[in-house]
């Protein structure tokens, strides 16, 4: 089953998670695409494709944002990263407090690129627009 994670393509922490994720998707379950892109649009609602501050999960049609989204993306990388799932304790609107304090100050602790990241040739297959 094909997922498709989007997220910031200008974000340098966003791109750190996407390199993060293709390094431990041994079955390679994930695509990406950036919210900036034509997949994006095309995929999610207009408030969420705008919405530069969530990673979002795309999976059979439904979609998940801020914590959700990255809860279930490191339970699917298997191993130890399953462990994620003890985070499901917390009530959804504490762990997006977390979420949405380190999203709004990502730029300004991990940096901005100037264009979307581009992916290798390697990478490609991987990538949507």
């Amino acid at each position: 089953m094909n997922q498709i994670i989007f997220y910031d393509g200008v974000c340098v922490l966003c791109n750190g998670f996407v390199d993060f994720v293709m390094a431990r998707d041994l079955e390679r379950v994930f695509r990406f695409a950036p919210l900036q892109g034509e997949t994006a649009k095309g995929t999610l609602p207009a408030e969420v494709s705008r919405n530069l501050t969530t990673v979002v999960l795309w999976s059979q049609g439904q979609t998940f944002l801020r914590s959700d989204a990255a809860l279930m993306i490191l339970q699917q990388l298997g191993g130890g990263y399953a462990l994620a799932r003890v985070l499901w304790i917390f009530p959804q609107f504490l762990r997006d407090l977390v979420y949405r304090l380190i999203a709004s100050r990502r730029y300004h602790w991990f940096g901005k690129r100037d264009s979307c990241r581009l992916p290798t040739a390697e990478e490609r297959s991987r990538f949507l627009d």
